[in-house]
């Protein structure tokens, strides 16, 4: 068997096959100055990326009227290059809503931004940096990419189905031009070879026919589906980013251990939606946080972080009926199209306030909001109806609030803690009388005080201005204006986020699906096999095999010689002349 890859070479530049031409090689290795009649099938529709098509020119440059321009830009547009470079830019124009605080999503923090750069904010506001997702340049990018994609895809999808209800090429005229190439001589009969090999290519799962003196086949048809799962897949993560900016809906609640929330608008702290979200939309449902636990590495380097961390809660979907779970971070708690996550923690000091003759006037848990990973806390405790003053006059008292789960001493300033759990607790209170200005109408913050307009008590113990107070311990406040207690009982507070994101699950299939499809247009080669078996002038069969692939493999020429390999069964090689000679005289001589 003589089997061999070709390599001819001649005066020029060689092409793909290793053959050098003068002239300009096709897909196949073939160059103009040698192509044969029939060759420029062999590598016709290897792919269906979109050829570029150059418009007419003169002298003068090229000639383009209304609609040639129009079909200059379609074809920009729906390039690859194009394609890309708008997938970068949608990239990058995401980098500033990254970092800079958005409307959408925190108004207050885009406040305090616009405070701290005064300079910035107007262009950034020109720019509509504090509403990139919504801004008109940022969608226009979006709209260009979506149209370019499909644009794109359509035509490249039509190409393919015909290619996959067309049959292979026929073998080119010159087998030896191709990349991969071997031949041998066989004493079996050019039929016998052509049915052998279609049965091994069909074998081998090609698609595979008997063209004239030769067979056809083709492999490899996932590779351009693969191209366009991954485009596909694009368009779908797209509409599914688009389907959940327009419908979604996020809300943030903080509740104390035995308190409740109904998902309705008005129990939310903090509320957004995408433009096309109704507020009849919310889910039914409500639940009650029953306890929280969080436990805490008690030594090591990773002391104080946390062990457990979960909430356990009772909720009642829109049908009726209790059922117990527990809400963990990452974990979160699936009530039909909305999702219950855990984000936050902290405790909640309850507290007594009496007014100068003992009657209660307040007496409830409140939140404070940690500052450190220790859980060290502040906030405010307001008394804004009930009280009076020794002398019967209403006022309002308001108290800053800085907690400690576990007291490590006074450092400068403030106290601190040095663990998170409640190993000795500590709550410091700074007293006010007065005004809190809540009934101005004007939104305040409730974890913190306005003391514009109220006067500081000036406390005998502690400090002068604000006294430590251990569990179950009291603050009298002066001239008797009635005192605090600190109460034994400290609760914990869970924040909670409601979500509802249709499009989350469009963007997985999406996300998987272009994963998949890039895999196939990576690692699957489309390539053509074509095998050749004609009687030669000696009266054995001649038979070529030759292989040409969309890109060049090492992979190929294997492939190819495994098929060979597989024929030689049908189709052995004949001895060379020489052989034969020597056997028939070998012969006579017996």
């Amino acid at each position: 068997m003589s089997k061999t890859d070709t390599s001819t070479t001649d005066t020029g530049t060689p092409d793909e096959t290793g053959t050098t031409d003068t002239g300009t090689p096709d897909e196949t290795g073939t160059t103009d100055a040698h192509r044969a009649p029939g060759d420029e099938a062999a590598g016709a529709d290897l792919s269906t990326a979109p050829r570029e098509e150059t418009g007419t020119e003169t002298l003068g440059g090229p000639v383009l009227g209304v609609v040639g321009w129009i079909r200059w830009f379609w074809r920009q547009l729906t390039s690859m290059r194009v394609a890309l470079i708008l997938l970068f830019l949608l990239s990058l124009g995401a980098v500033p809503g990254s970092l800079i605080p958005q409307t959408s999503a925190d108004e207050m923090k885009v406040a305090d931004f616009k405070k701290a750069h005064e300079t910035l904010t107007p262009l950034y506001e020109k720019l509509q940096l504090f509403d990139v997702y919504s801004s008109v340049w940022f969608s226009a990018i979006y709209i260009l990419l979506f149209v370019s994609l499909i644009g794109c895809i359509v035509p490249r999808t039509w190409q393919f189905v015909g290619q996959l209800r067309g049959l292979p090429p026929g073998a080119p005229k010159r087998l030896t031009r191709l990349p991969a190439y071997t031949t041998w001589r066989t004493e079996a009969g050019p039929e016998e070879v052509r049915e052998a090999a279609l049965a091994v290519l069909k074998g081998r799962r090609f698609r595979a026919r008997t063209a004239g003196d030769a067979v056809a086949a083709e492999k490899g048809y996932l590779r351009e589906a693969g191209n366009l799962v991954f485009h596909l897949a694009l368009i779908v993560m797209l509409v599914a980013f688009a389907w959940g900016q327009l419908f979604k809906s996020e809300g943030g609640k903080l509740i104390v251990e035995g308190d409740g929330f109904s998902n309705t608008l008005t129990q939310y702290d903090d509320f957004k939606a995408g433009s096309q979200f109704g507020v009849d939309e919310l889910e039914p449902f409500s639940f009650t946080l029953d306890s929280f636990t969080g436990t805490y590495e008690k030594s090591g380097p990773q002391r104080g972080t946390p062990r457990t961390f979960e909430a356990a809660v009772t909720y009642t979907r829109g049908d009726g009926g209790d059922r117990k779970a527990i809400v963990r971070v990452n974990e979160p708690l699936e009530i039909g199209d909305s999702k219950v996550y855990l984000i936050a923690h902290g405790y909640a000091p309850v507290v007594t306030v009496k007014d100068g003759k003992g009657k209660v006037v307040f007496k409830g848990a409140v939140p404070l909001l940690p500052i450190d990973n220790n859980i060290t806390s502040t906030g405010a405790i307001k008394v804004m109806d009930g009280y009076r003053d020794k002398n019967g006059e209403k006022q309002q008292l308001g108290f800053k609030a800085f907690f400690v789960p576990t007291f490590a001493g006074a450092g400068q300033g403030n106290m601190f803690s040095q663990f998170p759990a409640l190993d000795f607790p500590v709550l410091a209170l700074t007293g006010y009388h007065g005004s809190l200005g809540v009934d101005s109408g004007l939104p305040q913050n409730v974890y913190q005080l306005d003391t514009s307009k109220m006067e500081q008590f000036k406390i005998e113990e502690g400090t002068g201005v604000a006294q430590r107070l251990l569990p179950g311990k009291t603050m009298t406040l002066p001239d008797g204006a009635g005192s605090i207690t600190f109460e034994k009982d400290i609760k914990e507070w869970a924040s909670f986020q409601v979500t509802q994101q249709p499009g989350n699950g469009l963007a997985l299939t999406g996300a998987i699906a272009a994963i998949a499809g890039l895999t196939g247009s990576l690692f699957i080669q489309r390539r053509r096999v074509w095998v050749r078996a004609v009687r030669g002038e000696d009266g054995t069969t001649v038979v070529e095999m030759a292989g040409l692939g969309r890109s060049e493999s090492a992979k190929l020429p294997e492939e190819l010689a495994d098929l060979a390999v597989a024929l030689t069964a049908t189709a052995p090689p004949a001895p060379e002349p020489a052989e034969a000679e020597a056997e028939a005289s070998e012969g006579a001589e017996k």
